[in-house]
């Protein structure tokens, strides 16, 4: 095992304090990440608990370990990494917008497992950009959905692509009218596309993400959703979700590591194998 250290820059166009806010309250990063519950500390001695929520029941802690608004705060304290943490800075670009530095450190583990640390940053990070162009400041409302398979990435997607009336020839920017069954339609663009790994679509009110490579990553299969300014009801918006992704992928093809009555492990089941945000902890 060794200590992983992960750096990422990202410069958005936006407000220092959108970014800040983005990376260190609740609503700011439930607009591109996971639902989470965020208190600042009230003085020096304050180390309040940071909750992330990564729907079906899933949800996991750490603490505010630094709080310096509007330029850094770092997370980490939870109980299955301690030595975990993740920090964000916000630096003013010197011609206009923001610079947002993520620095994971701690993350004891083999090497490739950064990789997926990094490919599942890009990814919400494209997310928080779309969020600054096309969204701010309307707050997010999420659907997180979750499921588990045998079968292998090609037949998850052909799955996908026939529930939602997609195939593999999509390109960025292409329209799309989806109508998958038991849910609203999807009326927007591919705004992100890997082939047998992620979809991503966005419409006038939100963004919608599919995800899943089948048993080369631990069987899981992802549909995590955001809609903006909208008077949707999370709880119902996340079942409807949680129902269709069930269709697809039942119960009866789930791996028989995943047939435990105990609750999977959240960054597991993560859009991108084994990534964590600030209180998600190692795998199990």
């Amino acid at each position: 095992m060794r200590d992983n250290r992960l750096e990422k820059r990202v410069e958005f166009d936006a407000t220092v304090g959108q970014v800040w806010e983005a990376v260190s309250t609740g609503h700011g990063m439930s607009s591109w990440f996971v639902p989470h519950d965020i208190t600042p500390p009230v003085n020096e001695t304050d180390l309040p608990t940071a909750e992330a929520d990564f729907g079906s029941g899933n949800t996991d802690q750490g603490r505010v370990l630094t709080w310096d608004p509007p330029h850094m705060v770092r997370y980490g304290g939870e109980a299955h990494n301690p030595t975990e943490a993740l920090e964000f800075f916000v630096e003013p670009k010197e011609n206009g917008g923001t610079v947002l530095r993520l620095v994971q450190s701690g993350v004891l583990g083999e090497e490739w497992e950064m990789e997926y640390h990094a490919k599942g940053w890009d990814l919400f990070f494209h997310n928080l950009d779309s969020y600054f162009r096309h969204f701010a400041p309307n707050r997010a409302t999420n659907a997180l959905a979750m499921a588990f398979t045998t079968i292998d990435a090609h037949a998850v997607w052909d799955r996908y692509h026939t529930a939602l009336g997609t195939d593999r020839n999509l390109r960025i920017g292409s329209p799309v009218n989806l109508t998958p069954e038991g849910v609203e339609p999807i009326r927007g663009e591919v705004d992100l596309y890997e082939a047998d790994s992620t979809l991503g679509i966005r419409t006038d009110d939100g963004l919608y993400r599919f995800s899943g490579e089948g048993n080369r990553a631990w069987g899981m299969v992802n549909a995590f959703h955001y809609r903006y300014g909208t008077d949707v009801d999370a709880m119902e918006w996340t079942q409807t979700w949680q129902d269709w992704l069930a269709s697809l992928f039942p119960s009866s093809e789930t791996p028989p590591s995943r047939q435990s009555p105990e609750k999977p492990s959240l960054h597991r089941v993560g859009p991108v194998p084994r990534l964590r945000g600030p209180v998600l902890p190692r795998p199990r």
